[in-house]
């Protein structure tokens, strides 16, 4: 189920949501409009030949920052890495961050499948920005750039993102390794609950 507006601000206003800076104009009737930040990752294509994840040989990288008021030119099937203004998250929500429509009827995407936020994962936002328009987009930090809307978890997790994720520490980083899983002491004790009473619960005929 997700949040509607009321929701939405009410657990901002009570801490369960973190969302800074947080302006009341930007909240829709179930989603929250966030901005486009001042970091740009781009390739360098003439120093890379190929890309090859599954042995880790990216893309030669270079970070460019663009001044508020100015602006920088997405050109077309062009791919770039940009970041939010504001920094988010929850221990107690799924948030998914998704599109404007207005900006998907240019050809603008902002993310190709990573847009689910776990439960723990507090950070700035990276942004998957593709221009599958024709002609260049011209992007400026501070524009509305995604939403995002927020789910209520059937029960508490067992893990937290913030033991387990790979972007845990540092989203803007290209690559991290991924982390062993942590089950939680709560987790654990329930888990041993379930299986005691199972154990010892009588056969049915």
């Amino acid at each position: 189920m997700f949040l509607s507006d009321t929701d939405i601000l009410k657990e901002i206003h009570s801490g369960a949501i973190t969302l800074t800076p947080f302006d009341e104009k930007r909240l829709q009737p179930a989603s929250y409009d966030i901005l486009l930040g001042n970091k740009f990752i781009v390739n360098e294509a003439n120093g890379t030949l190929f890309v090859d994840p599954a042995k880790k040989i990216f893309a030669k990288t270079r970070e460019v920052s663009v001044d508020d008021g100015d602006e920088f030119i997405l050109h077309p099937g062009v791919s770039v890495l940009g970041i939010s203004k504001e920094y988010f998250g929850s221990n107690d929500f799924l948030i998914q961050v998704g599109g404007k429509s207005s900006l998907a009827r240019v050809g603008l995407m902002i993310h190709n499948t990573a847009g689910l936020i776990n439960p723990g994962h507090f950070l700035h936002i990276t942004f998957e920005l593709c221009n599958l328009n024709n002609v260049p987009i011209i992007l400026r930090p501070g524009m509305e750039i995604a939403q995002l809307t927020f789910s209520k978890l059937s029960s508490p997790t067992r893990q937290n993102y913030k033991d387990v994720g790979r972007f845990a520490e540092n989203n803007w980083q290209h690559f991290a390794e991924k982390k062993k899983q942590v089950v939680s002491k709560e987790a654990k004790q329930s888990s041993k609950k379930r299986n005691t009473k199972k154990v010892g619960s009588p056969n049915k005929k």
